[in-house]
């Protein structure tokens, strides 16, 4: 049983589907899975923010009833390969301006951005994800699991498992009505990560009265019809800021071929394109001072768990590897200097040790990767600001062997 309705969604998508999107639509398999999964994301994004709408939820179920339901059920075989028709293509069209109202042009935009794919593959996944979702429903409609309450209730309790897909900011400027109390705490924990470890009860208190105080002032502001749009933090201020303007500075997307002919969708100023202009330059040898820093990996709050948002840089640092298969690499682990030193070396380790379980399971021989995890040793930036704490928590990896 899946873990999540998004979850959910996505293992209907085989890899026969994956390939046949790719092949439709002009992208590379790692383009599809990581714009499918934020295209599905986003659109589920736009449900949550309606689920105590029961008029809305009322018109979803008659969407999926019936002979309506068999028809979406029965297109997914064919998705793939020849996108919704018919009319499945007709409530596709429907149910995106029903879901997004005007701001459907704006997730599209953002979907391009994200995926790093064209607006007409974008729009393609969006057409995609809307059978895929309500072919979930229609099997639970069928089976006599779902009514307007069941789907209300299923539908609020998904929004914390979209964070895991959409970083914050996506989610935030996706759905403005989506930016409610669970937006808000996970952006503030966000802020917080790593500063939290060495905090004392005192302070740790002090976090969970202004989670406190964000929550009343939410739901007094909900009560009235004043605009929560407004209502912000300085956490989740410093959030979206950060993100945005780490995701600006990464450039655009462009496609460009690997030695072995795998065709790869990455940004500008990535740091796949920096590895492979430092592999194919034979100028530059091999040294101990030139580190490339991962810069779109996600960790859980703390922990050195993968966030999905991770899988296409990972997916494409395997790639490049496989294509230069002489090439041998350290990953290091780094975090800043809040809390102890030994939590933060463990916790270094832990996640260097996992990016080096993710290559492998990509198809990388493990002896051809060297970890290390440093804790709070070698910063590159201050650690008495917060732009330079966030800046020293990162994953790098140096050429050793090329």
């Amino acid at each position: 049983m899946a873990t999540s309705l998004l979850d959910g969604v996505l293992g209907l998508v085989t890899p026969e589907m994956k390939q046949a999107l790719a092949s439709r639509l002009g992208e590379t398999p790692a383009a599809i899975q990581s714009g499918l999964g934020t295209a599905v994301a986003a659109t589920l994004g736009g449900l949550v923010s309606k689920a105590g709408d029961s008029s809305f939820l009322n018109q979803i179920l008659s969407l999926v009833s019936g002979s309506s339901g068999q028809s979406i059920l029965s297109s997914l075989s064919t998705l793939g390969s020849g996108g919704p028709s018919g009319s499945v293509s007709d409530l596709a069209s429907k149910f995106l301006p029903m879901v997004f109202g005007g701001q459907q042009s704006q997730v599209t935009n953002l979907l391009t951005q994200k995926a790093g794919i064209s607006a007409s593959s974008a729009s393609g996944l969006l057409q995609t994800a809307v059978p895929l979702i309500l072919g979930i429903f229609a099997k639970m409609h069928a089976s006599g699991s779902l009514n307007t309450s069941s789907l209300g209730s299923m539908l609020s309790a998904e929004a914390p498992n979209l964070q895991k897909y959409l970083p914050s900011v996506f989610l935030s400027n996706l759905s403005p009505s989506l930016s409610g109390v669970s937006n808000r705490v996970v952006a503030a924990e966000h802020a917080v990560e790593e500063k939290a470890k060495g905090m004392n009860w005192t302070a740790l208190l002090g976090v969970l009265v202004a989670l406190l105080v964000v929550w009343f002032v939410y739901r007094a502001l909900e009560g009235s019809n004043v605009d929560t749009k407004p209502v912000t933090t300085a956490a989740t201020d410093a959030v979206n800021s950060a993100a945005n303007s780490a995701w600006a500075a990464l450039g655009a997307f462009f496609k460009t071929k690997l030695p072995d002919g795998t065709e790869l969708n990455i940004p500008q100023f990535g740091v796949e394109n920096k590895l492979i202009q430092f592999l194919t330059d034979n100028s530059k040898p091999v040294d101990k001072d030139t580190w490339f820093d991962f810069d779109r990996l996600l960790f859980d709050t703390g922990k050195a768990t993968l966030q999905p948002a991770s899988d296409e840089q990972l997916t494409n640092v395997a790639a490049i590897l496989k294509a230069f298969p002489k090439v041998k690499i350290k990953i290091g682990g780094y975090t800043d200097n809040t809390g102890e030193a030994a939590a933060n070396l463990k916790l270094s380790q832990e996640r260097a040790d996992n990016v080096k379980a993710e290559l492998v399971k990509l198809g990388v021989a493990p002896e051809r990767l060297e970890v290390q995890g440093y804790g709070a040793d070698h910063p590159v930036a201050d650690n008495s600001t917060e732009e330079g704490r966030q800046k020293n928590r990162r994953i790098s990896l140096r050429v050793t062997e090329k």
